[in-house]
């Protein structure tokens, strides 16, 4: 047994083992290990924060473009009502006068519409552009890292605007 090459080899790497664990090799690789778990549950809560704020934004950009909606249904409906009393003056004026404020009201739908949607992915956008710096940031460090983070970010507001 003592001549067996497999021997002495299996008592060098138990020797070896023992003098790691006795000079901390275990608790520096149990701490580097802790710490990456403590950074990417921070990153990820982060995340979270970031999700739970263009959720509320969208929200109420949702409940902003609904009251523009009712509004301009009560546009529409008094709009209906002033030209029931104008047909006893001119059914002509009154056909004028109903595709005027028609007109009027659809063009508020669409211009309340278009600002709602502009406005959510703004928002989106600028929330994803955070995300994406933030996770770029903790994993690429150095002036190459500044560079991509500045490029990565242009693209990243080219394509969701």
């Amino acid at each position: 047994m003592l001549a067996n090459p497999t021997f002495w080899v299996l008592v060098a790497t138990v020797i070896f083992l023992a003098m790691a664990v006795k000079m901390g090799a275990l608790k520096g690789l149990l701490g580097a290990l802790d710490a990456r778990g403590e950074l990417v549950a921070r990153e990820l809560a982060e995340a979270r924060r970031l999700r739970h704020e263009a959720e509320l934004l969208l929200a109420e950009y949702e409940g902003k473009r609904k009251a523009a909606e009712a509004e301009a249904e009560a546009i529409v409906a008094n709009a209906k009502d002033e030209a029931q009393r104008l047909a006893k003056d001119a059914e002509e004026k009154l056909a004028e006068f109903v595709t005027r404020r028609t007109k009027s009201a659809e063009d508020k739908i669409a211009q309340a519409e278009t600002q709602a949607t502009a406005e959510v992915r703004a928002a989106a956008a600028e929330a994803a552009t955070r995300a994406a710096e933030v996770i770029l940031r903790g994993q690429v460090a150095g002036k190459a890292g500044a560079d991509l983070i500045a490029a990565g970010l242009k693209d990243v507001r080219a394509k969701l605007n």
